[in-house]
């Protein structure tokens, strides 16, 4: 790890097991067709951001952005394309709140450098991989496909994110969010906030939505990759992996799929 001192505190998993994103072990249920499309409500946009550190492990990168929520601020890791892991973190309307904000982590001893990232996800002298948000629908789609894919093998959590990984819907959120957009917390409250799409008619990057506990309550989401295909995080024990639609056991307990584009 660098730019970066050792004044991170430890995790506090409790508060996250309050989460009611994914849930406990799975039963199936039948099978339920999405619904017609319905109203469209935009998702927010994030506006400038802040992005601290450059970590060798990526447990370092998942540990430091827990810290940040701890402290109120959304926090994301990614691969940056140099080897190296950093972190998005925060939603500001000026760039003087973020800048105002980056240098009180600075003199809390919190970062030693930071940068103020653009609400287009541009970042003049960040290190690493151009981590811009596209604003063409077909780039932003591949963005978030491709964001998706750069957590695959990461172990899941329940409830949260922290150095042992993501629960299903702090995957999707972190994939929206590095992508410029803000989802909900909870897969419930994600699957609400999304306009409803046929399946045959689902592109990559819209989420999937599961019932995996039975009833009719969303527990799981994944997201689409096109195709039959997407990723998630599965249950606690095994890392974020793609899965097919056709397995039987997720076309029995899937509920239906949502976009925001």
């Amino acid at each position: 790890m660098r730019r970066l001192r050792h004044r991170i505190g430890p995790v506090v998993v409790a508060a996250l097991l309050l989460s009611t994103a994914c849930t406990r072990a799975p039963r199936s249920v039948a099978a339920r067709p999405a619904s017609g499309p319905g109203a469209v409500r935009a998702l927010p946009k994030l506006g400038y951001t802040l992005q601290a550190g450059a970590f060798a492990k990526v447990e370092n990168a998942a540990r430091f952005s827990q810290s940040l929520q701890a402290q109120g601020l959304e926090a994301a890791y990614y691969a940056s394309g140099d080897g190296l892991y950093r972190v998005r973190f925060g939603d500001f309307a000026t760039k003087e709140r973020a800048r105002a904000r980056g240098e009180a982590l600075k003199s809390a001893g919190t970062i030693e450098a930071y940068w103020v990232v653009a609400p287009d996800g541009s970042a003049p002298g960040a290190g690493g991989r151009f981590q811009a948000h596209p604003e063409d629908e077909r780039g932003l789609r591949a963005s978030l496909v491709d964001t998706a894919r750069g957590y695959l093998g990461v172990p899941y959590l329940f409830g949260g994110t922290t150095e042992r990984g993501f629960d299903c819907s702090g995957l999707t959120g972190a994939v929206y969010r590095l992508n410029g957009l803000k989802l909900p917390r909870s897969s419930q409250a994600q699957f609400e906030a999304g306009r409803s799409v046929d399946l045959d008619e689902a592109r990559a990057g819209d989420l999937l939505f599961f019932a995996t506990n039975g009833g009719d309550r969303v527990s799981h989401v994944g997201l689409y990759l096109g195709q039959g295909a997407f990723i998630h995080a599965p249950r606690p024990g095994q890392g974020i992996r793609q899965d097919r639609l056709a397995d039987r056991y997720y076309s029995r307990a899937f509920v239906g799929a949502k976009s925001y584009l």
